[in-house]
C-alpha cells in the first residue's frame, strides 16, 4: 500500500462529513493540524463529553476504513489502487475499533506525558490494545497504523480546545520548572560555577595544542636547523588502519586497510598497534591538532568535534604511573599548566567530552604495563562517555590486552605502493617549499627515487613506514641520489648526515666554540642509549645525562679537550639533531629507532651479548638484538643466534618461543654467517612456523620474507591450516610472498581465497591480478578495489559478480569501471558514497547491497537490492 494516497483520502474535509453530526464547537486549540476534526463527541472524553458507545465507535470506525479504501474523484492509475483487499476492510476496522476504544481512558494527565506529540500517543494506545492488530496482514497494519496516527494528531488537537488545558499545562509547567530550578540551585551550592573560567581556559589550551603539536621531524629538508620539522597539515600523509584477520570465514574478504579517519569513526576505545616509525605518534599528533583547530575530516566531525584533547606520551610518567586528571598537562610539559582552574580536567572527563590520546604502552617497563592496563579500565569506568586511543608496539602486549574493557584494536597497515609514491612525492614538495631556488633537482631526485624504489626490491622492502620513507628521501637527497642497500648501512648513513655532513658541507663554522668529529658524538650518544636501554627507559633526567657523560669523557680526547660534561651535553642537543628535550631537565631521541640503533652499537662494543640473551624475551629488546646481529663480527653473530636457541632457565614457554622466532628473524641482518648456524636456525624453528591461531599467524609477518622459506607446501595441508599460512603469508608486503601464494589460489575454501582476494593492495597489482586474482573461483567471493588500477585489472579479468569498493571512488569513476555491469551480482561499500543509491540501476542483475554501519543511512536504492548493514 502507498500510504501518500492513503493520506490523501483521509483529508479533513473528506472525513469530516462522515462526523459531522457528532461534532460541538470548543474553542481555539494548539493548531497542531490545519484543519481539525471537531471530534468531541467522537468518544467519551473523561469530565467534559457525553459518551459514545462501543456500538458507534466501530461505526465511525468502518466508515474512516471505507474512506481510505475509496478513490477520489478523477483519480487516475495508481491512485485508484486499494490499500487492502476488500476482505479485510472489516478486520482493519473492527483493530481500529478496539484501539480507539482505548480513548476512554485518556485524560489530560496521559496527554500531558505524550507532550502533544502524536507519536507518543499512538504509542500509548496501542499498549492500551496491545492485540487489536492480531490477524491482520502486512497491509492491513500498515492502514491500521495510517488510521490512527491521524486520529491522533485530531485527539490531541481537541484537547488543546478544552477549556481547561490552558490552565492545566500552565500549572504543569509551572511545577517542572520549579523542580529543575530546585535542583540547579542545590548543584550550585554544592558547586560554584566556573562556566566562564573553563571557557576560558579551553580556548587558549586549544590554541596551544595546535601550536605545539603542529609539526612533524622530516629528516634533511632544512639542512640549517635541528632537527627538521615541517608543518604537519603540510607534511602529514594520511595513515591507514586494518582490523585483524577474522578467526573464522566472515563471508567474504578481510576489511581493507582504510583512512584512519574512517577506521577510527564510531569507536569510542581503539587500542591501535604499529611497529617502531609507523606513524603512532604522528597520528595522535594529528587527531589532537585536528580537535583542538575544529578542522575535522568529516567521519570524525560528529565524534570529535568540541572535544578537549589530552596527549599523553607514556614515557613522560612511566616512573610514576599515569597522572590524575589533574596532573595531565603538568606531566606532560605543557607551560600553561598551572594556568587551568583547579578541577577542570576532571570536570571536561565527567562531562565526556575529553579525547585521550595516550601514546606509546610499549614506553612502560613491562612490570608496569599492568597496572597502566588497570588504571585505564578503573578510567573508562569512572568517565564514562570519553574517546580513548591508545597506541603501542605490536608485540608489547597481548592480541586482547585491553578487549574485556571494551577497546577495539587496529593496527597501522603498511604504507603500500601507491603510500610511499604519494609520502614521496610530499616530501620533495615540501622540500622544495623550503629551497624554491633547487626546483631542477627537486624535481629531478623525485623522479629517480620513486623509480628506484619502484623496481629495487631492497629500497622496496625498506621504506614500508613514514619513518623509513623519510630518511631514504633525505638520504638520496643528502647524497646526490645515491643510497644504501641494507637497514644497517641506512642507519650508519643516517647518522653520518646527521652528525657530520650537515654543518660542514653547508661550511657551518662552529656555534659554540665546539667542534666534534662524527665518530666521539657517536660514541657519547651510545653511552646515553646505553643507559635507557639497561634502565628500561626511553628518557634520561637531564642531571643523569649530564652524569653519564661526565663519567665516559676522560675515555674520549677529542670531547674532553673541547668542554665539560655541561658544554658536551649542550653541543650533542643542539648540533646532532638526534637528542631533543620533550620537556624541562628531560631528554630522549628524536625517535626511538636511533635509541634502539645506538643501544645496539654500544652493546656489541662492549661485548655484553649476555645481556641481550638475557633480555631477548622482552619485546622491548627486539630491534635492538636485530641491529646487534648486523653490527657484529661473524663469530659473535654466530653466537648471539645459538644463545636464542639455547634454553634459558625461568621463562616462559611462550617466551623461549619467541626467542627462537627472533633468532629467524635476525638471519637475514647477519652481513656473514656460518651456513652450519643458519641451518641450525632453520632446523629450530621450521615447526615453529606452522601458526595454530590468527594472531599467531599474522606475528609471523615481522620477520619478513626469510619465513617464507620456512613454511609447509601449501599443497600438503588440510584447509584449516591452508587459511592460517595464508594470513602469514599476505602479512609479508614483499613481492616474494606472490611465489608462494599461487600454491593456494586453487584452493576451493572460501576463508583461503578471501583471504587471497583482500591482499592484493600489498603487491605489484599487474603481476598479482595475473598470477592470484585470476585464478581464484569467484564463487560467493568478494574482490576488493582500492583505486582506479585495480578497478581496471578486474575489468581486464572480465570483471566479477561480487565487488567490494575498497578505496574512495567516485561514483563516475564505478560506472565506467565496473565492466560488464550485467554481471555484477553483489556489492559492498566501505566507503561513503553519499546517500543516494540511484545509480545501482545500472546493474540490472545486483541483488544485494553490503554496508558498513559507519556510514549513513542510504536512500534511493533500487527495488529487488537486499540491503545487508554489517
Amino acid at each position: 500500500m502507498d500510504p501518500m494516497i492513503v493520506t490523501a483520502r483521509l483529508l479533513p474535509k473528506a472525513v469530516a462529513p462522515l462526523v459531522k453530526k457528532l461534532l460541538v464547537r470548543p474553542g481555539p486549540g494548539a493548531f497542531l493540524v490545519d484543519r481539525p476534526l471537531r471530534i468531541s463527541g467522537l468518544v467519551s472524553f473523561r469530565g467534559e463529553k457525553r459518551t459514545l458507545g462501543e456500538r458507534d465507535v466501530r461505526r465511525i470506525a468502518a466508515k474512516l476504513v471505507d474512506r481510505a479504501v475509496t478513490p477520489l474523484p478523477g483519480s487516475t492509475g495508481a491512485a485508484r489502487e486499494r490499500p487492502v483487499a476488500p476482505e479485510e476492510d472489516r478486520a482493519v476496522a473492527d483493530a481500529l475499533a478496539r484501539t480507539l476504544c482505548a480513548l476512554g481512558d485518556i485524560d489530560l494527565e496521559i496527554v500531558q506525558d505524550a507532550r502533544l506529540e502524536a507519536d507518543a500517543l499512538v504509542r500509548q494506545l496501542c499498549r492500551a490494545a496491545p492485540d487489536a492488530t492480531r490477524g491482520l496482514t502486512g497491509d492491513g497494519a500498515e492502514l491500521h497504523g495510517v488510521l490512527l496516527h491521524t486520529a491522533a494528531l485530531h485527539v490531541l488537537e481537541f484537547f488543546t480546545r478544552l477549556s481547561g488545558f490552558g490552565a492545566r499545562t500552565l500549572v504543569e509547567n509551572r511545577r517542572t520548572l520549579g523542580r529543575l530550578d530546585d535542583t540547579v540551585g542545590a548543584l550550585a551550592a554544592r558547586l560554584p560555577s566556573r562556566s566562564a573560567e573553563d571557557a576560558g581556559f579551553e580556548t587558549r589550551y586549544a590554541h596551544d595544542t595546535a601550536v605545539l603539536h603542529n609539526h612533524l621531524t622530516i629528516f634533511g629538508i632544512d639542512l640549517a636547523h635541528s632537527p627538521d620539522s615541517w608543518p604537519l597539515d603540510a607534511a602529514y600523509l594520511g595513515l591507514r588502519c586494518e582490523a585483524e584477520p577474522p578467526a573464522v570465514d566472515s563471508g567474504g574478504p578481510p576489511e581493507p586497510a582504510v583512512p584512519a579517519e574512517h577506521a577510527l569513526s564510531g569507536r569510542r576505545r581503539i587500542l591501535v598497534r604499529g611497529v617502531a616509525g609507523s606513524g603512532k605518534t604522528t597520528l595522535l599528533q594529528w587527531l589532537a591538532v585536528a580537535t583542538a583547530r575544529g578542522e575535522l575530516p568529516a567521519p570524525l566531525h560528529r565524534a570529535l568535534y568540541g572535544r578537549v584533547p589530552f596527549l599523553l606520551p607514556v614515557r613522560r610518567f612511566a616512573r610514576h604511573g599515569l597522572p590524575s586528571p589533574g596532573g595531565f598537562l603538568a606531566a606532560v610539559g605543557y607551560p600553561g599548566a598551572e594556568a587551568q582552574p583547579p578541577g577542570w580536567a576532571d570536570r571536561v572527563l565527567r562531562a565526556g567530552r575529553g579525547l585521550l590520546l595516550i601514546d606509546g604502552v610499549d614506553e612502560a617497563p613491562e612490570d608496569e604495563r599492568e597496572r597502566l592496563r588497570r588504571k585505564l579500565r578503573d578510567w573508562t569506568a569512572l568517565y564514562p562517555g570519553n574517546i580513548w586511543i591508545v597506541t603501542s608496539r605490536p608485540s608489547a602486549v597481548r592480541a586482547d590486552w585491553l578487549t574485556a574493557d571494551g577497546f577495539a584494536e587496529l593496527s597501522l597497515a603498511p604504507m603500500s605502493r601507491e603510500d610511499i609514491a604519494a609520502f614521496i612525492q610530499r616530501w620533495h614538495r615540501a622540500a622544495a617549499q623550503q629551497e624554491p631556488d633547487d626546483l631542477d633537482r627537486l624535481s629531478h631526485y623525485e623522479r629517480t627515487l620513486l623509480n628506484a624504489v619502484r623496481i629495487t626490491r631492497d629500497l622496496g622492502r625498506l621504506a614500508t613506514n613514514p619513518l623509513m620513507c623519510g630518511m631514504l628521501c633525505a638520504l638520496h637527497r643528502d647524497r646526490r641520489g645515491y643510497l644504501p642497500n641494507g637497514r644497517k648501512e641506512l642507519y650508519e648513513a643516517a647518522l653520518s648526515m646527521l652528525l657530520e655532513r650537515r654543518d660542514r658541507e653547508r661550511a657551518m663554522g662552529t656555534t659554540d666554540g665546539i667542534d666534534l668529529p662524527r665518530q666521539p658524538k657517536i660514541q657519547l650518544l651510545q653511552k646515553l642509549a646505553h643507559w635507557m636501554l639497561v634502565n628500561g627507559r626511553s628518557e634520561m633526567d637531564r642531571e643523569i645525562a649530564v652524569d653519564t657523560l661526565a663519567q665516559h669523557l676522560p675515555a674520549i680526547p677529542d670531547a674532553a679537550r673541547q668542554g665539560g660534561p655541561e658544554e658536551i651535553y649542550r653541543h650533542l642537543l643542539n648540533r646532532t639533531g638526534l637528542l631533543r628535550e620533550p620537556a624541562p631537565n628531560t631528554v630522549d631521541f628524536v625517535h626511538r629507532t636511533f635509541q634502539d640503533f645506538l643501544a645496539a652499537r654500544a652493546t656489541v662494543q662492549r661485548h655484553d651479548f649476555g645481556l641481550l640473551l638475557n633480555h631477548a624475551h622482552l619485546c622491548e629488546w627486539e630491534d635492538v638484538i636485530r641491529m646487534a646481529v648486523a653490527l657484529a663480527r661473524p663469530d659473535e653473530c654466530a653466537a648471539l643466534l645459538n644463545g636464542l636457541l639455547a634454553p634459558l632457565p625461568g621463562i616462559r614457554a611462550a617466551e623461549a618461543r619467541h626467542r627462537k622466532l627472533l633468532a629467524a628473524a635476525c638471519v637475514e641482518h647477519a652481513a656473514e654467517l656460518d651456513p652450519e648456524v643458519r641451518h641450525r636456525v632453520r632446523r629450530f624453528t621450521r615447526d615453529m612456523v606452522r601458526p595454530s591461531t590468527v594472531s599467531g599467524a599474522r606475528a609471523l609477518g615481522w620477520i619478513g620474507p626469510i619465513v617464507l622459506e620456512m613454511l609447509p607446501e601449501p599443497a600438503e595441508v588440510p584447509d584449516g591450516e591452508a587459511y592460517l599460512l595464508a594470513v602469514t603469508a599476505t602479512s609479508i608486503a614483499d613481492d616474494m610472498a606472490i611465489d608462494y601464494l599461487t600454491g593456494l589460489r586453487k584452493r576451493t575454501d572460501h576463508a583461503v581465497r578471501a583471504q587471497l582476494a583482500g591482499a592484493w593492495r600489498r603487491y605489484d597489482t599487474a603481476r598479482y591480478a595475473r598470477e592470484i586474482i585470476a585464478h581464484l573461483d569467484p564463487d560467493q567471493l568478494f574482490f576488493p578495489a582500492v583505486d582506479v588500477e585495480e578497478l581496471a585489472a578486474l575489468r581486464g579479468l572480465g570483471g566479477r559478480p561480487c565487488l567490494q569498493v575498497a578505496g574512495e571512488f567516485t561514483v563516475a569513476e564505478l560506472l565506467d569501471g565496473i565492466v560488464p555491469a550485467d554481471g555484477l551480482r553483489r556489492l559492498w561499500l566501505a566507503y561513503d558514497l553519499g546517500d543516494s543509491m540511484e545509480w545501482l540501476a545500472v546493474f540490472p542483475r545486483l541483488e544485494e547491497l553490503r554496508i558498513s554501519r559507519r556510514l549513513p543511512r542510504l536512500t534511493g536504492v533500487p527495488d529487488g537490492i537486499r540491503v545487508v548493514e554489517l
